[in-house]
């Protein structure tokens, strides 16, 4: 088997309670007024292991219902991941999706998007992925990766 990346997030496979800290709406630049909620995580291998899925679920504080699902898929030819989003805030849709990889313990995996109907980057960095408790976040560029806006969701995870 080789050790090309494939395994990178062999760490995710398993149950978790994950702790949220989110941008009410994290596609307005102006909000500032933040969330927290809680929510289960449930990630597998697919394909032989060369891919994963998850999915998420919660209720939100304001009574609202949200499921999520990520589909990741390794390219060995690229030794790349590319990471898929979809929810229930945008029914039958699968995001653009985010590439990249893992370079001393450390994922970053970017893609062009519309955000607020401005282009925009859009990165998600995992850390901790050695330990109990890795974490997730996303951030936005607004000017080709050159800066990027503070973190708008923010996740902690825990085994359940």
């Amino acid at each position: 088997m080789s050790n090309d990346g494939r395994h990178d997030f062999d760490f995710l496979f398993g149950s978790w309670r994950i702790h949220n800290r989110k941008l009410k709406n994290n596609l307005d630049r102006g909000c500032t007024e933040w969330i927290e909620f809680d929510m289960s995580l449930d990630a597998r291998p697919i394909l032989g292991g060369i891919g994963n899925i998850d999915e998420s679920a919660t209720t939100l504080p304001d009574g609202t219902n949200f499921q999520g699902m990520s589909l990741r898929l390794f390219d060995p030819e690229e030794n790349v991941w590319r990471i898929w989003w979809s929810s229930s805030t945008f029914p039958g849709r699968l995001d653009p999706p985010v590439v990249g990889q893992f370079v001393a313990g450390r994922g970053e995996f970017v893609c062009d998007d519309i955000i607020g109907g401005e282009p925009a980057k859009v990165r998600y960095e995992w850390t901790g992925t050695t330990t109990d408790s890795p974490a997730w976040q996303q951030d936005f560029s607004f000017d080709d990766g050159k800066t990027w806006d503070p973190p708008n969701w923010i996740m902690t995870f825990s085994h359940t």
